[in-house]
């Protein structure tokens, strides 16, 4: 556990921390530029071409399935085709969920000025808003990582995977509840912001809520119709395989973005924090608190690009708004900082940190009892007696 690798370090030592992560952000922000520019234009055109293909492959399996009907001998041709098609459309909705929208909504393309990736105006492809996300992971989830009462993502409101969140009867299904929401995580992601249980509780009137679901029932409409009205009705009598290949490839890029995001913070040696330790926070209090609650997965290039480079999880909750394809290299040197101060770097290959998520989810569905942590800062030492 995490608890034993870190050591508690004095307020000096937290400050200095604080210091060599914050020179690490300013040197590299120096050298943001083409070389950054390059990357988002090739992610763009790589998510508009493959999507470009996939659909075109998804048309034309529905061709080959009004073959296959009339017993046609090569339209055998149908599966292979229906299944590539479906699987490079998961592949460029992932891509442009998780490498081009996610970050271009942090705003760490915004010093381009290109209208098309500016962070307070970009729309992903997802039943999500960009405006709920901007409040709900811009601004709660990075600036309360976490904190238990202040961060909503830790469960989602649905899952108890912490010893320190207080056991319900109703956490006894949650590994059930836990398939469902990764089928369908883009939806729990567009209501997030909604805040459907103040209005259970009677703290959120009906008119108020339809105030704030107007957007979100908008943009859900736009999704549902563009995925599974408008492009399968393009196949005419054939529509049936494009409209699963669509239902499919949203499926894809749903698991594979739950899969993502809670090996970001669930893992065995993640914590959670009282909101009390945000109390008069430092900047190096802060990195310390983003550092162990936080996750890395390793799997090099592709692993980086198809994660949105959340592969490097503790460097994008230090930098944020830096170009999330720097994360790798700004890694050699935070791992450097972390290990002079001797804090736990927390990474490991997706099964096994995933693993580690699956049994946090099955483990705390039944009553347990919070850890004992190691202290974030300690009191300076006092000064030795002068001799006499």
């Amino acid at each position: 556990m995490s608890a034993a690798r870190n050591r508690a370090l004095t307020p000096t030592e937290l400050d200095r921390f604080g210091e060599e992560l914050d020179a690490l952000r300013a040197r590299t922000v120096a050298t943001v530029g083409e070389r950054d520019a390059r990357y988002i234009r090739r992610i763009i055109a790589a998510v508009r071409y493959t999507e470009v293909a996939a659909r075109t492959l998804l048309f034309a399996s529905a061709l080959l399935g009004g073959l296959l009907a009339a017993g046609q001998a090569w339209a055998w041709l149908f599966w292979p085709t229906w299944i590539l098609g479906a699987l490079l459309l998961g592949g460029a909705k992932i891509l442009e969920n998780m490498e081009l929208g996610h970050n271009v909504i942090h705003g760490q393309y915004d010093w381009m000025g290109d209208p098309q990736i500016n962070g307070r105006t970009y729309e992903w492809d997802i039943v999500a808003t960009s405006e709920n996300w901007r409040h709900t992971h811009n601004f709660r989830h990075h600036t309360y990582t976490n904190i238990r009462g202040l961060d909503d993502d830790i469960g989602y409101g649905l899952l108890r995977i912490f010893p320190e969140q207080k056991w319900k009867p109703f956490y006894l299904v949650q590994p059930l509840v836990a398939i469902v929401f990764a089928l369908y995580f883009q939806w729990g992601v567009a209501i997030q912001d909604l805040k459907l249980g103040r209005w259970w509780h009677g703290k959120m009137t009906g008119a108020q809520l339809r105030r704030k679901a107007r957007p979100v029932l908008r943009k859900m409409s736009r999704q549902l119709i563009k995925d599974y009205l408008v492009f399968p009705a393009l196949a005419g009598p054939f529509f049936l395989p494009v409209l699963l290949g669509n239902l499919v490839a949203n499926g894809m890029r749903n698991v594979w973005t739950y899969v993502i995001i809670f090996c970001g913070h669930f893992t065995a040696d993640a914590e959670t924090f009282p909101k009390e330790c945000i109390k008069n926070e430092s900047r190096g209090h802060w990195y310390l608190r983003q550092l162990r609650g936080s996750s890395n997965i390793g799997g090099g290039r592709w692993m980086n690009v198809m994660s949105g480079n959340l592969s490097h999880q503790i460097e994008h909750h230090f930098y944020p708004d830096i170009p999330a394809n720097r994360y790798a290299e700004m890694a050699v040197e935070v791992r450097e900082v972390c290990a002079r101060y001797g804090q736990h770097y927390n990474t490991g290959s997706l099964p096994r940190q995933f693993g580690q998520v699956a049994w946090r989810i099955l483990r705390h569905a039944f009553p347990s009892r919070a850890r004992i942590k190691v202290p974030l800062v300690l009191p300076e030492p006092e000064p030795a007696p002068e001799a006499a």
